[in-house]
C-alpha cells in the first residue's frame, strides 16, 4: 500500500495494465502493512545472539550497543503485519525475526499510521520502516508522485518481496466490476497514502477524460476500516495489496463476505526503508536478507503465510521503478 510522498505510494501514472502483474495464485492459502498510535511497540520473536551472530559486525555500533533495531510499521495489515493475542505477527515480523538471528539483534516493531512512517524514519524515531511498503523511484528521491517535484529527503530500500494490487467486492454482489476500468461512477475505499490510493486517483482522472463519471474515493487510516466500509455497503469495492486482499477474502465472515475481482496490477517490490545516510545499516540488512534466502529460513516464512509466489530470489537495493 497517492499523489504524495507518503508511504506505500507508488509512482502510478495511470499504468493500470495487468502486464506488470505477478502471477500470484488466487487461491493463496493465507494463514495469517508516523505518528505513533502505539508507542510501546512490540518485538519480533527472535532471541538475540549478540556478537556471536554471523553478521553482527556489519551493524552500526549504536545498534550493536543497544541490541535493538527500531521498526516503524502499520500493524493493521494482515497477513503482512497484525496483532494476534497481543503479539505482532505476520510476514514482515517473521522475516525480521529470521534476519535478527543472523544479525544478533532484535527487531522492535512500533505501530504507527502508514502515511507517516517515513516521517518517523526521517525524524529518527525509527531505524527502519517495514510495512508492505512499495519501493518506488519517487520515494527513493523524495519526489511527490503527483507533481513530480522533490519535496523531502529520499530513502533507500532493501527489497524483500513482490506484490501487486487487487480489487475486491462483496461476495456475489460485484456491481459489474471486473477491473479498474469498471470503477467509473463507483465508490471505492482505500487505505490513505497507498498504491491503491494512487491508482484510484489516476483511474478517476482517466474516467473524466473519457467523459465518464469520476470515482468517489474514500480513504481510511487502515485497510481494516476500508473493509468495514465495504461490508456495511458504503462503497462498492476496496483496493489493497494482493496478499491483504486475498487474506480478507479468505477470512472475513468465514470466506463469505468478499471476492477478488479482476487481475492484480502494478506488481512491485516491497522494501525495507532506511535513511539515505544509513548505508551501513542498509548493507547489513541486505546481507541478512541474502543469508536467510540462502539458508532456507526465508522460504519457511513464505510457506507459513502461503505467499511463495511473491518470494524474492535475492535481496536488492532500490530495485523499484
Amino acid at each position: 500500500m497517492t499523489a504524495s510522498t507518503t508511504p506505500r505510494t507508488a509512482a502510478a501514472r495511470s499504468r493500470l495494465a495487468a502486464a506488470g502483474a505477478i502471477a500470484v495464485a488466487g487461491a493463496l492459502l493465507l494463514t495469517g502493512c508516523g505518528d505513533q498510535r502505539d508507542k510501546t511497540g512490540s518485538e519480533a520473536g527472535q532471541s538475540a545472539q549478540g556478537s556471536k551472530a554471523p553478521l553482527f559486525d556489519k551493524l552500526p555500533k549504536k545498534i550493536q550497543d543497544s541490541g535493538v533495531i527500531k521498526v516503524g510499521s502499520d500493524i493493521a495489515y494482515p497477513p503482512v503485519e497484525f496483532k494476534k493475542d497481543g503479539k505482532v505477527v505476520g510476514l514482515d515480523p517473521d522475516i525480521a525475526a529470521a534476519m535478527g538471528k543472523e544479525l544478533g539483534v532484535r527487531f522492535e516493531f512500533n505501530n504507527g499510521t502508514f502515511d507517516a512512517l517515513l516521517t518517523g524514519l526521517r525524524s529518527k524515531r525509527y531505524d527502519m520502516a517495514m510495512s508492505a511498503m512499495t519501493d518506488t523511484k519517487d520515494r527513493q528521491q523524495g519526489i511527490d508522485s503527483k507533481t513530480g517535484k522533490k519535496v523531502t529527503d529520499g530513502v533507500d530500500f532493501v527489497d524483500y518481496f513482490n506484490a501487486g494490487v487487487s480489487l475486491y467486492t462483496k461476495k456475489g454482489d460485484t456491481k459489474g466490476i471486473k477491473g479498474w476500468e469498471d470503477l467509473c461512477g463507483k465508490k471505492v475505499a482505500v487505505q490513505r497514502g497507498t498504491v491503491s490510493d494512487d491508482l484510484a486517483k489516476s483511474q478517476s482522472e482517466k474516467c473524466e477524460k473519457d467523459d465518464k463519471d469520476k470515482i468517489s474515493i474514500e480513504a481510511f487510516d487502515t485497510d481494516l476500516e476500508a473493509q468495514t466500509r465495504l461490508k456495511a455497503g458504503g462503497v462498492e469495492a476496496v483496493s489493497s495489496d494482493f496478499p491483504v486482499a486475498a487474506y480478507a477474502v479468505k477470512t472475513s465472515g468465514g470466506g463469505n463476505d468478499f471476492e477478488v475481482v479482476g487481475d492484480q496490477v502494478e506488481a512491485a517490490p516491497y522494501g525495507i526503508a532506511v535513511g539515505k545516510e544509513s548505508t551501513q545499516l542498509r548493507d547489513a540488512l541486505k546481507a541478512a536478507l541474502d543469508a536467510i534466502i540462502k539458508n532456507g529460513a526465508y522460504d519457511k516464512v513464505m510457506k507459513t503465510w502461503g505467499v511463495e509466489a511473491g518470494a524474492a530470489k535475492e535481496a536488492k537495493v532500490n530495485g523499484g521503478s
